[in-house]
């Protein structure tokens, strides 16, 4: 499984997915996957009552995120955001790379019945997003793949809080207030083990239990069962949490985000060209490539200027912001499931899906030439340093 640790293998296996998904959505196979995915997996003693295709988004991706969580919270303890300082480019950036999506959406879609649709194209795809950068920017410095990680990690937190706040639709409170020990305890427990030690295989089970317990408790209160995972991942013991993200992480890439790719890919391709297309489409697809490559250039650069006159030099330089700010556009896994959440409208759904599918591989292909790009800048500069030296 060490093989689906590649940043690059992760983000081709969502391509191909994704592809896979809506090519055999619109074959003679499509109603029978699509027959497949609605069929009803119930569990009815425990409340539960989801199709396949909601326990793979609402179940499995809860994995993604669980893991998303953990990688920040070691960025805020130990990575590149450990600091106010270190956080405030990113943060920014990752703001503004929030706020110019959202506005174009707005621009092209004034019907209040889609109008809650704007949170879909302010993601960015992590996996995605640092598989790109993998595969073309050989040579490029370090700084530039942490900015683009830190960026990204924010806007996962910012989608969180934004799936949390504007996509639970009913709260039930109970299940909400039970579900709060029991992460709890998940945390005390994981502060418990220890490798190899007696009881380590125990404690691991408590925590499987105990993790899947929260879960249920959370998708019950109405919030979306994803945010189970990130408060798990952000209560986890960090000795033990980086061993957990270690052996689940080969899963997640390698079948949980493929799957959610491909269930989510699956939408029939409107054969009313494009004057059938509602302002949905027209505002999601112009606002991943577009809106996130203005409102991350703005926010890095305004970020830079907020720094002391010192550090400003050496703390971004614009053609690394656009690396940062094309490749952010790649909305994909995030934007994918935001779509689902926001619109009940089966045809709307399907042009939102195939609108962030669109929008995500423009952005992937002008992340990929400016990436490309820059990185021989910097392969010519230091090939002409060592001939100098």
């Amino acid at each position: 499984m060490a093989f689906f640790r590649s940043e690059r293998i992760a983000a081709l296996l969502l391509v191909v997915s994704a592809a896979l998904g809506v090519g055999l959505a619109n074959s003679p196979v499509g109603p029978a996957l699509f027959a497949a995915r609605d069929t009803h997996l119930d569990i009815p003693w425990l409340g539960l009552e989801l199709s396949l295709g909601h326990w793979i988004t609402d179940g499995l991706l809860a994995v993604f995120f669980f893991l998303a969580a953990i990688e920040l919270r070691h960025e805020l303890t130990q990575g590149e955001l450990d600091t106010p300082r270190k956080a405030l480019i990113p943060a920014i950036a990752a703001v503004g790379g929030v706020l110019a999506p959202a506005l174009v959406y707005l621009t092209f879609v004034s019907d209040p019945k889609y109008v809650n649709g704007w949170p879909i194209p302010t993601a960015t795809d992590i996996a995605f997003a640092l598989g790109v950068f993998a595969l073309v920017g050989r040579g490029l410095p370090s700084r530039i793949r942490a900015l683009l990680l830190a960026l990204a990690v924010i806007d996962d937190l910012i989608a969180i809080l934004l799936i949390a706040v504007f996509f639970t639709k009913e709260l039930h409170p109970v299940p909400l207030l039970l579900a709060v020990p029991v992460v709890l305890a998940f945390g005390f427990v994981s502060l418990r083990v220890r490798a190899g030690g007696r009881g380590t295989r125990g404690m691991i089970v408590a925590l499987v239990i105990l993790g899947v317990a929260a879960w249920v408790l959370v998708h019950l209160s109405g919030i979306h069962a994803t945010i189970a995972g990130v408060a798990l991942g952000l209560i986890m013991a960090p000795a033990i949490a980086g061993r957990a993200r270690h052996s689940i992480e080969p899963w997640s890439n390698g079948v949980i985000l493929p799957l959610f790719a491909f269930t989510s890919a699956l939408v029939l391709i409107p054969a009313s060209g494009l004057t059938g297309l509602n302002p949905v489409f027209w505002g999601i697809l112009v606002a991943l490539p577009i809106g996130k490559l203005v409102g991350i250039t703005v926010g890095a650069l305004v970020g830079s200027r907020l720094l002391p006159r010192s550090e400003r030099h050496d703390a971004v330089k614009f053609g690394d912001v656009l690396v940062v700010a094309t490749l952010g556009g790649i909305g994909f896994t995030v934007s994918l499931l935001m779509n689902e959440l926001a619109f009940s409208d089966p045809t709307i759904e399907s042009q939102g899906i195939l609108a962030v599918l669109i929008g995500s591989v423009i952005a992937a292909i002008i992340g990929s030439v400016v990436t490309a790009l820059r990185a021989r800048q910097y392969r010519r500069r230091d090939a002409g340093a060592t001939a100098t030296g």
